[in-house]
């Protein structure tokens, strides 16, 4: 009660020193308050500098106040920071680096030769007890005896691994192992080196390289090379020797050159997706990379000469069909009490539909037989072919100049119904061949002159610099007007206002003929408008059948015909148009 009567004034919360003051922050005028919010938006909208914490990061204004802000009860004079979002020092947990590791070994450097108080009884070292000890347990101790003290080992840190250190494969691995393998490997090649070079001198001292210098004059460069790789190669005998064990699928690792070459496949192979860029051809399954249908269908090209007719091209191809009929005896025969499948059993399905088609080609010989004995009609079958009877056939076919069929049994494709690649006057290339200025011509003599005759390298010199001149009928010339003078200029007005005056009295003498010919008119335009309706009817027809085919088979329409629509069509349009909003719409189509 006593300390509930002090006053605000006398409590003096301040002046004790390491005592923080709790009075409530002064309320804020309304004039300060808007002030703080137009700050706030200006700051929000990049306007004004950020608020800075006590450490000097900007402090993000979309923030809110009640995160940014220290409470006025905890400290009020401490200003908004976001240290308190981040991790703290004192609480994160320090974990060992990546170079710490447990010391191998012992310590070098130390003898002792006297046995110290708390040793090992067993080897005398200060870091282990006798339980603990991993040297051979000794008849007498060196607590006994005094001598062959073990030296001293490491004492270990105490690791503090994280989750990632804990599983590291190569943690506490030492670089320096693998220094020793490569400098062990160096001897080898520098012992090898020393070996190969004792062995030249060795050779030179005996005259065989003098020998086989002269050799290599006689027989050139050639004899050198294949020399020089033969030594190359039984240099490096030993790592070439296991070199044909190593291949894998997809490698052929070549032992002489050493190289290592990937079967990939062909880059000039064209993808399945450029064979035919028409959208409306066959379709393309990224997904599984498959195109089933001919790309080439709508091109009018032959399947046979195309390098790729679909996947169900191939699928019609080769032992497929044979398989597909194999499988297809296998049902009927199933059916009719046959225990056979492709699958568990294909020996004996194979076996068994061989003599199924033995034995049907047998039934069938037997019953034409029987139908010939007994009605006749023998002779009618023994008829020479049709192609004989009448001279002439369909068929397309080639010979050689020996009367040999190169090409045959196929018919001819129709690649075009005019005649192609005809060459006449002596020219080498067609009509079309060569364009210049707007002017078609022959490209063998540069010639602009439709069947004329053909000069070769001379005329191509000679019409090179010849000026392309088109036909008069093709070209309509511009017509340039003079300049009028302005009493040519006065006439010509004149003249119009006669004219308007001469139409005016006409239409006041011919005032009823004037009405038949706007009823005629009006008459013609509700003609067109009733075409314009048809039209606009079919085209919403159209559209509503696009809209039902899938979009992978809709037709193009950037195509067609683009023009600046009528009027007669612009109100069709809007005749037929619906609207949403009208309440009777809902019943147009009853």
């Amino acid at each position: 009660m006593l300390a509930a009567s002090v006053p605000a004034e006398n409590a003096n919360p301040e002046g004790v020193e390491g005592v923080v003051g709790l009075e409530e922050p002064k309320k804020m005028t309304r004039e300060d308050w808007r002030k703080k919010k137009e700050l706030e938006e200006q700051r929000k909208l990049g306007n004004a500098p950020a608020e800075v914490d006590e450490e000097g990061k900007d402090i993000n204004p979309h923030i809110p106040q009640y995160i940014s802000s220290v409470p006025w009860y905890i400290d009020p004079s401490k200003r908004p920071t976001l240290r308190h979002q981040r991790p703290q020092d004192e609480e994160t947990q320090q974990y060992s680096s990546i170079g710490e590791w447990y010391k191998r070994g012992v310590q070098e450097g130390q003898v002792t030769t006297k046995f110290r108080k708390g040793a090992c009884e067993n080897c005398g070292a200060m870091t282990h007890k006798k339980k603990d000890c991993l040297e051979r347990p000794r008849r007498v101790g060196a607590k006994f005896t005094g001598t062959a003290i073990a030296a001293d080992e490491h004492s270990q840190l105490q690791l503090s691994l994280d989750y990632d250190g804990k599983r590291d494969r190569w943690n506490g691995y030492d670089a320096e192992e693998h220094m020793r393998i490569v400098e062990e490997y160096a001897k080898v090649d520098l012992a090898k080196r020393t070996l190969k070079a004792q062995k030249m001198q060795e050779e030179l001292a005996s005259g065989k390289l003098t020998e086989q210098a002269n050799s290599r004059k006689q027989w050139g460069d050639g004899e050198h090379n294949s020399q020089a790789e033969r030594e190359h190669n039984s240099e490096d005998e030993d790592e070439d020797k296991y070199a044909d064990d190593i291949d894998m699928p997809g490698q052929n690792f070549d032992s002489k050159r050493r190289i290592t070459v990937r079967n990939l496949r062909i880059r000039e192979d064209i993808a399945k997706y450029l064979r035919n860029l028409d959208p409306n051809s066959a379709y393309y399954d990224p997904k599984t990379r498959a195109m089933r249908e001919n790309p080439y269908a709508n091109t009018g090209m032959n399947p046979d000469e195309v390098g790729y007719a679909g996947d169900n091209f191939v699928r019609h191809s080769g032992a497929t069909i044979t398989m597909a009929q194999t499988q297809l005896f296998a049902w009927e025969a199933y059916e009719k009490g046959s225990e056979v499948h492709l699958q568990a059993d294909p020996t004996k399905l194979e076996l068994l539909h061989q003599s199924f088609k033995v034995k049907k080609e047998e039934f069938k010989k037997e019953q034409k037989g029987s139908i010939l004995e007994r009605y006749g009609g023998e002779e009618h079958l023994d008829v020479p072919p049709q192609e004989l009877l009448l001279a002439q056939t369909e068929d397309y076919l080639e010979y050689s100049r020996h009367g040999a069929v190169i090409k045959g049994q196929e018919k001819a494709v129709a690649r075009s119904k005019y005649e192609e690649d005809v060459l006449v006057n002596n020219h080498t290339c067609i009509w079309g061949s060569y364009w210049k200025d707007g002017c078609w011509g022959y490209k063998c003599c540069y010639s602009f002159i439709k069947m004329s005759y053909c000069t070769g390298d001379a005329g191509r010199h000679n019409n090179s610099d010849i000026v392309c001149v088109p036909d008069v009928e093709e070209i309509q010339e511009e017509q340039y007007e003079e300049p009028k003078t302005l009493m040519a200029m006065h006439q010509e007005k004149l003249k119009e206002e006669k004219k308007k005056k001469k139409k005016k009295k006409h239409h006041r003498k011919h005032g009823s003929e004037s009405d038949d010919d706007d009823d005629d008119d009006e008459a013609k335009k509700k003609e067109k408008l009733k075409r314009a309706l048809n039209a606009e009817d079919a085209r919403l027809k159209q559209v509503g059948e696009i809209m039902q085919l899938d979009e992978r088979n809709r037709p193009y329409t950037s195509l067609s015909e683009v023009r600046e629509p009528t009027e007669e069509e612009m109100e069709a349009f809007r005749i037929k148009r619906p609207r949403p909003d009208d309440p009777m719409a809902s019943f147009l189509g009853q």
